[in-house]
Parts: C-alpha cells; sequence; structure tokens
C-alpha cells in the first residue's frame, strides 16, 4: 500500500521529478550543441530558459520552502518536539546555512507521515 503524504510532499515530488525531467532535456541540449560550437554563457541562457529548466528549479525550490515549513508546523504537534523544541527550531531557523543541511531537512520532511 503506498503511504499518504501530504499535499506538500506531493507538490515536492512532482516538482522535483519535473526538475530532473528538464535536467537531462537540457544535458540533451548541451551535449547536442557542443557538437556544432563552443557553449557561450549566451547560449546557455538561452538553453536554460527554451528548455524549462530555470522555471522547474524555481518551482523546485518554491515547493522545498513550503515542504520545509509544512514539516515544521507538522513537527510541533509531536512531544519530541516539546521536549527538543530550542534545537528543532535552531536548526529550522538556520536551514539555508549549507545545502547539505537543507538537503538533510527536505529528506525528513518526506518521510514524515
Amino acid at each position: 500500500m503506498k503511504p499518504i503524504l501530504s499535499k506538500a510532499q506531493l507538490d515536492y515530488t512532482k516538482a522535483k521529478n519535473m526538475f530532473e525531467n528538464r535536467a537531462k532535456i537540457l544535458e540533451k541540449e548541451i551535449a547536442a550543441k557542443r557538437a556544432l560550437q563552443e557553449i557561450t554563457q549566451e547560449l546557455m541562457e538561452e538553453l536554460v530558459q527554451s528548455t524549462g529548466f530555470h522555471d522547474a528549479y524555481n518551482d523546485l525550490v518554491i515547493a522545498e520552502n513550503a515542504l520545509i515549513d509544512w514539516s515544521h508546523t507538522t513537527i510541533k504537534h509531536e512531544k519530541s518536539y516539546r521536549e527538543n523544541r530550542g534545537a528543532i527550531d535552531a536548526m529550522y531557523e538556520n536551514v539555508n546555512a549549507s545545502p547539505e543541511k537543507r538537503q538533510e531537512l527536505i529528506q525528513l520532511s518526506m518521510k514524515i507521515r
């Protein structure tokens, strides 16, 4: 049986899949263009826009932020949160301190049921 996911978790999963698909398309376009010409900044910007990679990235960041906010709100109802409130709130406040910490929090947020 599939686990029941929240809207924030579903939106994140959808945005992540879209981002990964757009990244694959962008990689293929870059490889095709590289065979014909040098990849300049202008060409790269054009490819990022034309493949939808930029929009997919923005949607992913929005979905990540919503997931993090949702998990922080949801976890406040747990006994472990009340016992470790300071440490948990500090973790959420410093979520953007490093990409690794942000990714770890996102992965933990996806495990909440």
